[in-house]
């Protein structure tokens, strides 16, 4: 199987709900059926008596157990798929669409809930369905009993999990953490001193230019490794021309081939692409930092107005962007064990995390005080923690955020407020107070 083929398929059993319930229709099969082999041993044995009432009660009493587990468990269910719908809905509306996939399909503690609910409301209609006459099959009465017990509360953990889980500092936060691993897998050399700049490699002419013959699709993931081998094995050198994250249309290049690497099946270097129609965070650096801008200026938006969600996305942002100067950013040319170059891939720089972080917040958050104090103190800290060759783009924005400052307050003692840097955006009561005292 293709290497495009495999990431394809790990990154639909990593965001698809419905694999781990269907699972549980295993487990109850399996379970279901060694349990009822061990009653009938102990009944077989003398160690029980299934003429018995569970638990003292009739066999009236019984049922009226497995009715109940049936019942809450169907309940448990609708409830918790009409919560998921509503939280789908209320995250796409409030933050952005893009975060349904990246975070709340992928939660497995969502996925656990609704797969025990799905085996419990099982197991107890097969022991219901299976009690006969004056018959109590006590051990499977007994397990659907306690799976009953077990299944108020992983429901009343899953209410509890669920409000914590949809508040927007959680979300952002865990976006946050995915960029994180993402920037670390993608830029693993921690950035030392600059080197003098090399002049940019000139290529020669390729010997022939691959394109993509599939459907049209944004650029997922590319099988580094497997380039670098096949460059290796013909004795050439691959351009990877787009970057992760590009949408590519039918008969756009994918690859140019230099040297030996022409004689490289086509079959193969498309089958290091993965394609599909939504940017994933796998091995996208900048996808972390999108879809917090993305909330962050939906909050500053006039239909929401919430610069304080605005604000705790430049948290994260802030968090990232560090991670990323403290990073070497700059790996287009990758080579073998023995220096030879064999791929290039394109990767971005410094400059464009910057501008992707400030731009669109710092135009949409103009008439924000709040923002203007939060994203001064964000680009002050990073100037003073990043190394020198980090703070030209830093100083650049500093710059267009006090010209952005002036050009959207009239009030001198506003432009003065606005231009004090706080990390929480408004709470610093202290440089209020001295901006206002420095206009008496």
């Amino acid at each position: 199987m293709l290497w495009n083929r495999r990431y394809l398929i790990k990154s639909y059993i990593q965001a698809s709900l419905w694999l781990m319930p269907f699972f549980a229709l295993l487990a109850y099969w399996v379970i279901s059926r060694t349990s009822y082999g061990i009653g009938a041993w102990l009944l077989q044995t003398g160690r029980i008596d299934e003429t018995t009432a569970f638990f003292g009660a009739t066999i009236v009493g019984a049922r009226s157990v497995l009715d109940t587990v049936v019942t809450a468990n169907l309940s448990f269910l609708v409830f918790t798929f009409g919560s998921l719908l509503v939280a789908i809905q209320v995250a796409g509306g409030q933050l952005t669409p893009r975060i349904i996939a990246t975070t709340l399909l992928r939660d497995n503690t969502i996925r656990f809930t609704v797969s025990y609910f799905i085996f419990t409301f099982l197991f107890a209609m097969r022991v219901l369905g299976k009690m006969g006459g004056e018959t109590v099959h006590q051990l499977n009465t007994f397990i659907a009993a306690v799976l009953g017990l077990g299944s108020v509360v992983v429901f009343l953990y899953l209410i509890d999990y669920a409000a914590r889980f949809l508040r927007p500092v959680s979300m952002v936060q865990r976006v946050g953490e995915s960029g994180i691993k993402v920037l670390e897998s993608v830029y693993p050399e921690p950035s030392g001193h600059p080197s003098p700049a090399e002049p940019a490699r000139r290529l020669s002419s390729p010997e022939r230019t691959v394109v993509n013959a599939g459907a049209s699709g944004v650029v997922l993931a590319v099988d580094l490794e497997g380039l670098v081998a096949q460059a290796c094995k013909a004795g050439g050198m691959i351009e990877f021309v787009p970057q992760v994250g590009d949408f590519v249309a039918v008969d756009e290049p994918l690859f140019r081939l230099y040297g030996g690497a022409g004689a490289i099946a086509d079959r193969l270097l498309r089958g290091a692409v993965a394609l599909g129609s939504e940017r994933t965070i796998e091995q996208d650096p900048t996808f972390a930092f999108r879809i917090l801008v993305d909330i962050a200026i939906k909050a500053l938006s006039p239909a929401i107005n919430d610069p304080t969600t605005a604000v705790l996305a430049i948290d994260q942002l802030h968090r990232l962007l560090r991670r990323v100067g403290l990073r070497k950013v700059r790996g287009e040319e990758v080579f073998d064990a023995e220096g030879e170059l064999r791929l290039i891939f394109r990767t971005p720089n410094w400059e464009d995390f910057v501008h992707l972080t400030c731009i669109e917040i710092r135009h949409c958050g103009a008439g924000s005080i709040q923002i203007m104090r939060r994203m001064r103190s964000m680009l002050e800290n990073l100037m003073q923690t990043l190394p020198p060759q980090r703070h030209a783009e830093l100083r650049r924005q500093l710059e267009l955020l006090d010209r952005t400052i002036e050009g959207n307050y009239a009030f001198a003692e506003d432009i003065e407020i606005a231009g004090i840097p706080d990390s929480q955006g408004l709470g610093g009561s202290l440089g209020i107070q001295a901006a206002v005292h420095h206009h008496r």
